[in-house]
């Protein structure tokens, strides 16, 4: 399998690091530029996706975070609870992200993810004193001693695990919609590699053993904030596969062919096309090149 395009990594803006060291020439780019604005949940939109405000759009306090350029766009984003307009304007990534434009989409979780950074540390943790944001909103400074802090990702990995028959074992957790099965996921721990991780993971909530393991593409998940690696792995013990019990309570097998009766026939529910794990299944679905029924894209969430 080749390396996927992922949904949420797309992007066709350049950060320009540097234009963030000029802080007089990134207020000239505010006052000409296309600003997002994020509540703390979602974003202002309209029936095409984003809406971009003004600089004289922005009144009140909140974090104004330069996103990048596109030739001679400059970008930004502007983080308060003040809302423009009607309540129901504002959607959420979730929601919105499967509809969005390469540069849309690549402004939007980067949006996300650093107004979720600057929210969750206004102060310095070495010693309590607060913290300003600096350098565009990239860094924020310890109003103390000076000590930066930086926007951080939680590493996670998520498999697509399969059998030596090329089928795909999927499963639930109980939180989840009714009949949602999806690929097995969970947080690198301190001192594992990516593909130990893989492997225990794996063990722990389908109490199979992997054998070989493939690298498919990363994909930041802003929620708040965390990168998922995503690898296809191969077991080769099918037979002893159950469910944990506790956060997996549902495991099942499919070929391509019963995968797709099962979203027909209501017992199988896809996880949301923005997912690592929907692009993972797509990705194998289409992998052998036998012409298929397209699989449904509904984008149920919790």
């Amino acid at each position: 399998m080749k390396i996927l395009k992922l949904p949420l990594s797309r992007s066709a803006v350049d950060r320009a690091a540097h234009v963030r060291m000029d802080e007089v020439g990134l207020a000239k780019l505010w006052e000409k530029g296309r600003i997002l604005h994020f509540n703390g949940e979602a974003f202002l939109s309209d029936e095409q996706g984003l809406k971009y405000l003004s600089a004289k759009d922005v009144a009140g306090t909140g974090e104004k975070i330069f996103l990048g350029v596109d030739g001679d766009i400059a970008y930004f984003l502007w983080c308060s609870e003040v809302h423009i307009g009607v309540e129901d304007a504002y959607k959420t990534l979730r929601e919105i992200g499967h509809l969005l434009s390469d540069l849309d989409i690549g402004l939007a979780v980067h949006a996300q993810a650093v107004a979720h950074w600057h929210h969750r540390n206004p102060i310095c943790p070495m010693c309590g004193s607060a913290t300003s944001a600096e350098l565009g909103g990239s860094v924020r400074r310890c109003s103390a001693n000076s000590h930066e802090l930086y926007p951080r990702n939680d590493p996670a990995i998520i498999v697509l695990v399969k059998d030596s028959k090329d089928r795909i074992l999927l499963g639930r957790q109980s939180v989840w919609p009714e009949h949602r099965y999806s690929t097995f996921a969970g947080f690198v721990e301190a001192g594992e590699s990516f593909e130990q991780c893989v492997v225990r993971e794996v063990f722990e909530e389908a109490n199979v053993k992997v054998s070989d393991i493939n690298y498919l593409g990363s994909q930041p998940w802003p929620f708040p904030q965390s990168l998922m690696i995503a690898f296809e792995a191969t077991i080769l013990d099918p037979e002893n596969a159950k469910p944990d019990g506790q956060e997996i309570v549902d495991i099942r097998w499919f070929d391509r062919d019963s995968l797709f009766a099962a979203t027909q026939d209501g017992t199988l529910l896809l996880p949301p096309v923005i997912s690592v794990a929907r692009a993972m299944i797509q990705a194998w679905y289409a992998q052998d090149g036998v012409q298929r029924p397209s699989l449904p894209g509904a984008e149920t969430w919790r």
